[in-house]
């Protein structure tokens, strides 16, 4: 909600304080102006007081738009009520006076982009660095709407398909599996991940009819044409120990040719660019581990043939394919939060198989 407030009575916290620490890719172009635009995209800090504001722009292409708090423990999700304008949410008021953690994350996709103009406290709160050293270990996804959360907080849902509504304030990327299992194997997560989008421009459901695929996204920052150009990402900035690829999903929209013909023109030219995905990937992160999957939802198993396939066909030692218990085969709809934490389970099983030399620092 938005906030008339006196100048005198808070003080603003710019957004590259240094005791803020940041997750995500961030569009920091301009430091004191940074741009959140991926899902689990974060700010973390520790404060004293008995209120928190948040300052920012937003841009919205489609759907609500929403910011997740993490507040002593606890979760809230803020609701921002308009696009283009500075506003001031009340992430939390009405606070014991003592000192607060708070992380403070993007619960959605590219379906918005926040530019951060900051934070604000009381005058006479202070602000600090969380005392912890933050997580050794990296993880980054690139997948679809699976992978961002969406939906998931439709807990009435298991198991079933998704309601005609709009359920953008249902999404939440904490609750993800990527966030759940990243946080089990205290390690960092990049969640490069789009709601409908497919491996090849063209194809899926982001932007439909000029689609945006994985292979644009995957190298790019800011990337909706919707909101702006597309911008190139730093890859020097992170580089992780473990990447997990989550796609193939989308790709059956709006033909379903891995399952309708699968040694066809268009499948086996799918599979080839897979493989030139991983290749891509291999090129930028030459020592990762790189997990292959789909997920939970419901798809035909083709899919699951189709990336086998091409992991076999890189020859890389240092990829492996992972096919979850219920794999493809149990929600038409979105997965839930239930569900995201069975997956994460067994993501965090698979990753710990793979020996503890996958984490030794690079």
């Amino acid at each position: 909600m938005t906030l008339k407030m006196r100048r005198h009575a808070m003080k603003l916290i710019l957004p590259n304080d240094p005791a803020i620490r940041t997750m995500g890719r961030i569009d920091d172009t301009d430091p004191e102006h940074p741009v959140w635009v991926y899902p689990y995209t974060q700010a973390a800090f520790q404060f004293t007081g008995t209120s928190l504001h948040m300052r920012l722009i937003n841009r919205r292409h489609y759907g609500g738009s929403h910011i997740g708090v993490y507040l002593d423990g606890q979760l809230s999700k803020i609701p921002i009520p308009e696009d283009g304008t500075v506003v001031t949410l009340r992430l939390a008021d009405h606070l014991p006076d003592i000192e607060h953690e708070v992380v403070v994350y993007k619960r959605q996709d590219g379906q918005h982009y926040c530019q951060i103009e900051g934070f604000l406290v009381g005058d006479d709160a202070a602000i600090k660095g969380i005392p912890d050293e933050p997580y050794q270990r990296r993880i980054e996804i690139f997948g679809d709407s699976v992978s961002c959360g969406e939906r998931n907080e439709a807990s009435l849902y298991v198991g079933k398909a998704d309601p005609e509504a709009d359920l953008s304030s249902y999404s939440d990327s904490w609750r993800s599996y990527g966030a759940i299992a990243a946080r089990a194997l205290h390690a960092q997560l990049h969640d490069v991940s789009q709601g409908g989008i497919a491996l090849l421009d063209g194809i899926g459901w982001f932007c439909e009819p000029n689609q945006v695929g994985m292979e644009t996204m995957w190298k790019s920052m800011q990337y909706n044409p919707e909101l702006g150009g597309t911008t190139p990402w730093d890859f020097s900035r992170y580089t992780p120990h473990v990447v997990v690829v989550a796609i193939g999903q989308n790709d059956a929209h709006p033909a379903d040719f891995m399952a309708e013909d699968y040694m066809g023109d268009l499948a086996n030219h799918w599979r080839s660019r897979y493989v030139d995905f991983l290749k891509s990937l291999r090129s930028v992160y030459p020592h990762a581990h790189i997990v292959c999957a789909t997920t939970v939802l419901q798809h035909d198993p083709a899919w699951d043939h189709a990336i086998e396939e091409a992991v076999q066909t890189t020859g890389d030692n240092n990829i492996s394919h992972l096919v979850y218990s219920r794999n493809g085969s149990a929600t038409p709809g979105h997965p839930r939060i239930a569900e995201h934490e069975e997956m994460a389970a067994e993501l965090v099983n698979h990753i710990e198989s793979l020996g503890s030399m996958i984490w030794q620092t690079r």
